[in-house]
C-alpha cells in the first residue's frame, strides 16, 4: 500500500470517528467507511461487499439509554484495513466480518476513554463561557470532536504500520476449520443483526410484507432492481389502500387498511 493510500485511509478513519458522534454525513456507517477505504486503496468491490455485510449487522446496533452500542466506526475501518492488507479481495470478506465483531466490542473501551477525557473539555468550555469567550468555547468544542476522530485514526494507523506480508502470512496460516467457522459465524451474525432490526419494527400489520419479501428473495431470477421495483409497487398499493380503506358500511376505520377492507365485507 502506498503512502498516499495510507494517509487517505487515516483521513477516512478520522472522519469516521468524528461522525460516530456528530452523525451528520454518516462516514461512520460501515457501508460508507468500508467503501471509501476500498476506493482509496484500489479494492472498491471488496470494500462495498464488506461494508454492505457489516451494515446489515450494524442496523441492529443502537444506543438505548445508558447502554452504548458496539463501535461501528472502529469495526468498519479496522476490518476494511485487514481485508486490504490480507490481499484476498472479496474472498476475505467473511474473515474480515468475523474479526470486526470483537473489534466493535473493544471499541467500547476507547469510547469510554475519550468520553472521560471530554469531561475536561466541557469544564474548559464552562470556564470560557464565564469569560464570554466564544472563540475559546469553539476551540475546546473542536478539540473534543477531534478526540473522537483520533479514537479511530490512531488504531487505523497502528494497523497500517503492520507489514502486509505479516498480515497475509497470518491469514494464510489459519487452519481451514477456523476460516470455515468464521465464515459460517459471520453469515449467522448478519442474520442476527437483521433479525434484531425486524424485532424492533415488526408489527402484525407488516409481517405479511416480510413474508412476501422472504419468498421473493428466494427467486434467483429476480435482481435487486426487480425486488426494489416490486417493493415500491407494494408500498404504493399500501398507501392507496390506506387512503381509501374503511369507507364502506362496515365496522369503521381501525387504522390498518387490510383490517378496514375486511371489515367492510
Amino acid at each position: 500500500m502506498s503512502i498516499i493510500s495510507m494517509i487517505l485511509v487515516v483521513i477516512v478513519a478520522f472522519l469516521a470517528g468524528i461522525e460516530g458522534v456528530v452523525d451528520e454525513f454518516q462516514f461512520h456507517q460501515p457501508l460508507v467507511a468500508c467503501t471509501l477505504i476500498g476506493l482509496v486503496t484500489g479494492n472498491l468491490e471488496a470494500g462495498i461487499v464488506l461494508g454492505g455485510s457489516l451494515q446489515m449487522i450494524a442496523l441492529g446496533w443502537a444506543n438505548i439509554g445508558a447502554a452504548v452500542a458496539p463501535d461501528a466506526a472502529l469495526a468498519s475501518v479496522a476490518s476494511a484495513i485487514i481485508l486490504v492488507l490480507g490481499g484476498q479481495g472479496v474472498k476475505g470478506v467473511s474473515t474480515a466480518i468475523a474479526v470486526a465483531i470483537p473489534l466493535a466490542v473493544a471499541g467500547l473501551f476507547l469510547t469510554m476513554v475519550v468520553r472521560t477525557l471530554s469531561v475536561a473539555c466541557v469544564h474548559r468550555m464552562d470556564a470560557e463561557a464565564e469569560k464570554a469567550n466564544f472563540k475559546g468555547i469553539e476551540l475546546w468544542h473542536i478539540i473534543a470532536i477531534c478526540l473522537q476522530g483520533l479514537r479511530i485514526a490512531i488504531p487505523a494507523a497502528c494497523l497500517l504500520a503492520i507489514p502486509t506480508e505479516t498480515v497475509q502470512n497470518f491469514l494464510q496460516s489459519m487452519p481451514a476449520w477456523l476460516t470455515d467457522g468464521m465464515s459460517i459465524g459471520g453469515g449467522m451474525v448478519v442474520a442476527v443483526g437483521y433479525a434484531m432490526v425486524i424485532n424492533m419494527i415488526a408489527t402484525k400489520e407488516v409481517w405479511p410484507f416480510f413474508a412476501i419479501g422472504f419468498c421473493l428473495a428466494a427467486i434467483s431470477d429476480l435482481t435487486l432492481i426487480a425486488l426494489g421495483a416490486i417493493a415500491l409497487a407494494i408500498a404504493f398499493i399500501y398507501i392507496n389502500l390506506s387512503e381509501n380503506g374503511g369507507n364502506g358500511n362496515g365496522g369503521g376505520n381501525v387504522g390498518d387498511p387490510l383490517d378496514d377492507i375486511l371489515n367492510d365485507y
